[in-house]
């Protein structure tokens, strides 16, 4: 049963990274091949405030302590900024003269170069934020789990409520919704459109954030951290249904105890090829996914 338990916890962090994808997709209308770098230089800049601040001192069962908290929501504002300075100096440039494939190209451009100059500062070599050893709580019926793994399964369920509160209780959540059914009608309304583009940016990168300092708290950081990622954030973004933030982290499960389950049953060869199959799968026989609408 244990297997169950690390699925869970992979495709916690995987629905985080999908419900970027999907509110990008959703209310932008292009994939961003680039929302994989933004876990990877999140991670990285959280390491970089925890660093700068002087090291994390554990704070009671965990690997980490306060200056790791501090340094995930210094990393959040950076990547959204970078999120912001790179629609502004790219994509919101190329969305205006309408063409998505354009923006969808200029975006895989943009993922190759941000990955590149991440290894170049870093190198390819793997780092952490602490390398002390956990010890596993068993928790009944064979399955152990570490505080640590706790801790990342209460954030994500935190940021998923708060996100979904704001989606469907706040007034900018109206409007982003909104302006991703008709954004024609929305500009009619005077719904503010640079606001919720700016909106989108900011949700979508801080997320990626967290999830790829969840990866670097349990696994490791390196630069390819968000490339391995990409594929199976995109089929739970298509699975969950797009715009829909439950569906894309109930898809992100599914694929996660998918993975985990072919690893345990077939073959840990087996395991990316396991999201590609969904993918497939949910394109030829339900392209809207879970949860989605069909567009009128």
């Amino acid at each position: 049963m244990q297997f169950l338990l690390d699925g869970l916890i992979a495709g916690a962090s995987v629905g985080l990274g999908a419900i970027g994808v999907t509110l990008t997709y959703s209310v932008l209308r292009f994939s961003n091949f680039a929302h994989g770098d933004f876990m990877a230089w999140g991670a990285y800049a959280a390491l970089v405030v925890v660093g700068f601040i002087g090291g994390s001192t554990p704070l009671g069962p965990f690997s980490f302590g306060l200056p790791l908290i501090l340094a995930l929501m210094v990393a959040m504002g950076l990547t959204s900024g970078m999120a912001l300075a790179l629609d502004w100096a790219l994509f919101a440039r190329l969305r205006a003269r309408g063409q998505a494939i354009i923006v969808v190209m200029a975006s895989f451009g943009a993922s190759m170069a941000l990955r590149s100059l991440l290894e170049f500062i870093f190198t390819s070599r793997p780092t952490y934020f602490s390398r002390s050893i956990q010890m596993a709580m068993p928790v009944g019926f064979g399955v152990k789990i570490t505080a640590d793994q706790v801790a990342m399964l209460v954030l994500t369920l935190c940021l998923v409520v708060g996100v979904h509160l704001m989606m469907t209780r706040t007034q900018r959540g109206r409007e982003m919704r909104a302006y991703a059914q008709n954004p024609a009608l929305a500009r009619v309304v005077g719904i503010d459109v640079d606001r919720v583009v700016r909106s989108t940016w900011v949700i979508g990168a801080s997320l990626a954030c967290a999830s790829g300092v969840m990866v670097g708290v349990l696994v490791q950081i390196r630069p390819l951290m968000g490339l391995s990622l990409l594929l199976p954030i995109f089929a739970a973004a298509i699975l969950g249904g797009i715009g829909s933030v439950p569906g894309a982290v109930l898809a992100g499960v599914i694929i996660g105890l998918s993975e985990a389950a072919a690893v345990q049953f077939i073959g840990a060869e087996w395991r990316a090829a396991v999201a590609f199959v969904i993918l497939m799968g949910v394109l030829l026989i339900r392209p809207t996914g879970l949860f989605g609408v069909t567009e009128r």
